[in-house]
């Protein structure tokens, strides 16, 4: 297949090389650059207008979410606005949803090269643009770019993107989980020029209203945009006046080259390798029963990162994502793990990355492929890899340890997709928001952190329950966290929540369940941790709700209820609920770091205390004993861990020891040691050799294939969803019996190499 590189030619030779543009893009003569800036600073100067700029773009994105009526806007946080050098390098990503801005970049260069010749690009004018092929999550994700012009030269960008509340297609909401292809779903704008000369086009905000079921609501959410822009571009503008063109656009290039050093001074801590991470999507239309594989690859070479997706499944049916989506989602990583010391700008680390997927797969579709529900499915689940993947390469370096954060929740995001007619008898479509509540996941040296919200949207939170009572006619019975959500480890993961309710003032709500990591968690842990729940959908029929409200006796979960329980498939759609039925939803919790025979015995027993796990968790993963009045037995836990260490190497073979020395630590378990005879791999427990660095250590360790099922005490049975088999392969130390790490596949699919030297 062909591939895509748009890697500039940028120069790796060391931090003090200059950094070298990419190719000149095609701009047309009528329109004038602003390229003069000044290289002398001082620094009281450039932290003054450094800091102003953020505040510009948080100020944007605030103006976003007062002025929209969507709870899209008010509550999910959907929206990010960003700041562009005139050639579309980043200033600055806003800290709503990440992956929002990163596919920024792509649409505004798009846009210089197609609309500078004709329209042109004018000082007062904003373009409009939702098409994934040229640079968006999806359809719903509405970007609107705003050129700033100083002395009718293109000073910069701001933007912005907002999830409309529904833009056409088939489902209402816009979110179509039964489309085939994009002719399904909803409108699709290339950049087109929606506000000329400070004017609305008129004609272009009519074709583009045109097609959703909430014109009203969507005019509202575009004008917001239109004053997040209007409020950026003014701000910049008084910034030009008050410290001079030169001046500002000094700063904004030294934010980018500052970006680049310390992420250059990073790579120059680290040693050079290759990492992967695996895992699958879950059925891609509705009665699909399959498996869909997620692959995705980092090399490092001396400054370069490549990733790419090489092994991942073709795209099919309604799971799919762009490369503007691949990239976007990977970017959000990159932002987080490498550019969170810059402020979220990570312009000059891109510099130096590629991104090199492969056509015609899942995470990189090619057209007319569906790609509505792309953020919840297909670019999350080339996002969270991402962190795995980066993560293993800063492990090395003892300070960019302590940045690793592993999977959080909403891993995939079990969506729940209602319809129907509400309290004061108008139609409305949307999209569940709780899940935002997520998880985040361990960190190298803490637990993570409960319904800790996502880390792609920093700023991210809960609704208020009586806010979506109040704007949906539905009822809630509770919203909680669960006991075991949280991936088992060393450390942690976060506990996720589960919400439940039933329609309030209404004859019935429309549903749809759209929803991967179902069957097979996708919050999987690091490093020897555990993975979290899945997602999981409880439905029961002519529950008797009502009787536990006339005695006034509330249940405290599903079970309490009686009435006919309905499994609910990935993808089922136009199930009716009535007054009576019964919805729950859960998402996925945070993966756990580390063994967890390596936990303090204490922090199990506040995990005990706290309803953060339950007895049984303790005893079967962490190898507590508990006595009768509930505490730990230390001396016999610390006993029983020994004994199920001494059990898993009692035939492993003799493998001969090496006298080499440490080179440097691969990860909490995992060390890369040197003899004479090269480097290799060792327990870091032990020093037993498992192997030259080159290969895969897995293959000299002892594998035990276990059910998916004992990994996680929330985690049901696999067939429910999905025909193929899946295994929790664990690695176990042949020297000393500690658990490497673990691999969540499905059983047909070899033992992945996830790490090796170059």
């Amino acid at each position: 297949m062909p591939r895509i590189s748009e890697m500039p030619n940028t120069n790796f030779n060391g931090i003090e090389q200059p950094y070298v543009p990419p190719k000149q893009l095609n701009i047309s003569e009528k329109l004038k650059l602003h390229r003069k800036w000044s290289e002398t600073i001082d620094p009281v100067t450039y932290e003054v207008i450094r800091h102003n700029l953020w505040q510009i773009n948080e100020e944007h994105g605030a103006t976003i979410q007062r002025l929209s009526g969507s709870p899209v806007a008010m509550y999910a946080l959907d929206l990010n606005p960003s700041i562009l050098t005139e050639d579309a390098e980043f200033v600055y990503f806003g800290p709503y949803m990440q992956y929002m801005s990163g596919v920024t970049d792509t649409q505004v260069k798009w846009t210089l090269e197609y609309r500078s010749e004709n329209p042109e690009i004018r000082e007062g004018d904003m373009f409009i643009a939702n098409d994934p092929w040229v640079g968006a999550a999806h359809q719903q994700d509405v970007m609107l770019l705003c050129p700033v012009f100083w002395k009718n030269e293109l000073f910069c960008w701001v933007t912005n993107c907002l999830h409309q509340y529904d833009i056409g297609g088939i489902t209402p909401g816009s979110f179509c989980p039964s489309a085939e292809s994009v002719y399904e779903e909803g409108l699709m704008l290339p950049p087109l020029k929606i506000i000329e000369n400070y004017e609305i086009r008129k004609d272009i905000e009519e074709v583009y209203l045109r097609s959703s079921r909430k014109p009203q609501l969507v005019a509202l959410d575009f004008r917001a945009q239109v004053a997040g822009n209007t409020t950026a571009r003014e701000r910049i503008v008084e910034l030009i006046k008050r410290y001079g063109a030169e001046t500002l656009k000094g700063v904004m290039k030294k934010i980018i080259d500052n970006s680049e050093l310390s992420y250059l001074e990073k790579m120059s801590r680290l040693p050079d390798g290759e990492w992967s991470d695996r895992t699958y999507i879950e059925a891609c239309r509705p009665g699909d029963r399959r498996t869909h594989k997620v692959m995705l690859g980092l090399r490092k070479e001396g400054n370069k990162l490549i990733f790419t997706n090489d092994g991942s499944a073709p795209q099919e049916g309604a799971m799919n994502a762009t490369y503007s989506g691949w990239r976007g989602s990977i970017m959000v990583a990159i932002n987080e793990l490498l550019s969170w010391d810059q402020y979220f700008a990570c312009g000059g680390a891109l510099r130096h990355i590629e991104f090199d997927p492969t056509p015609g797969t899942l995470n990189c579709a090619e057209f007319p492929a569906s790609v509505s529900t792309a953020p919840i499915q297909a670019m999350e689940i080339s996002l969270y890899p991402a962190y795995n993947v980066i993560s293993k390469m800063i492990y090395p370096d003892e300070e960019l340890r302590k940045d690793i954060m592993c999977i959080g929740g909403t891993s995939q995001w079990p969506a729940t997709l209602f319809r129907g007619t509400d309290q004061w008898g108008e139609k409305y479509g949307y999209l569940l928001v709780d899940p935002i509540g997520g998880a985040i996941g361990a960190f190298t040296m803490a637990d993570g952190i409960n319904t800790g919200g996502q880390a792609r949207t920093p700023i991210c939170q809960l609704p208020n329950i009586e806010h979506t009572e109040q704007n949906f006619p539905i009822l809630f019975l509770y919203r909680k966290e669960l006991t075991d959500s949280g991936g088992a480890g060393k450390y942690r993961g976060g506990l996720s929540a589960e919400s439940c309710f039933v329609p309030h003032n209404t004859e019935k709500v429309t549903q749809d369940t759209l929803s991967s990591g179902n069957a097979i968690p996708t919050s999987p842990g690091l490093m020897g941790g555990y993975p979290s729940t899945t997602n999981g959908y409880t439905f029961i029929r002519d529950s008797d709700i009502f009787d536990h409200m006339q005695k006034a006796t509330m249940p405290a979960d599903t079970s309490d209820l009686s009435g006919r329980h309905e499994t609910l498939q990935l993808r089922q759609e136009n199930f009716i609920q009535n007054p009576s039925d019964v919805y729950a939803v859960r998402w996925s919790g945070g993966g756990g770091f580390g063994d967890p025979f390596d936990r303090d015995l204490e922090d199990i027993a506040t995990d005990l205390d706290t309803f953060a796990i339950t007895p049984e968790a303790a005893k079967n993963i962490y190898g507590a004993i508990i006595l009768s009045d509930g505490t730990i037995d230390t001396e016999a836990s610390i006993l029983e861990r020994k004994k199920v260490k001494q059990n898993r190497i009692t035939k492993a073979p003799e493998i001969a020891r090496r006298k080499g020395a440490l080179v440097y630590e691969s990860s909490d378990t995992l060390n890369i040691h040197a003899d004479t005879d090269g480097e290799y791999w060792c327990c870091a427990k032990c020093q037993q050799p498992l192997g030259d660095s080159r290969t895969n250590y897995k293959t000299q360790c002892i594998q035990e294939n276990r059910e998916i099922s004992t990994s996680n005490p929330l985690i049901g049975d696999p067939s429910r969803f999905i025909d193929d088999v899946v295994e929790f392969r664990q690695f176990y130390c042949t020297g000393c019996g500690t658990l490497l790490d673990n691999e969540i596949a499905i059983a047909s699919d070899p033992v992945i190499h996830d790490v090796r030297g170059i």
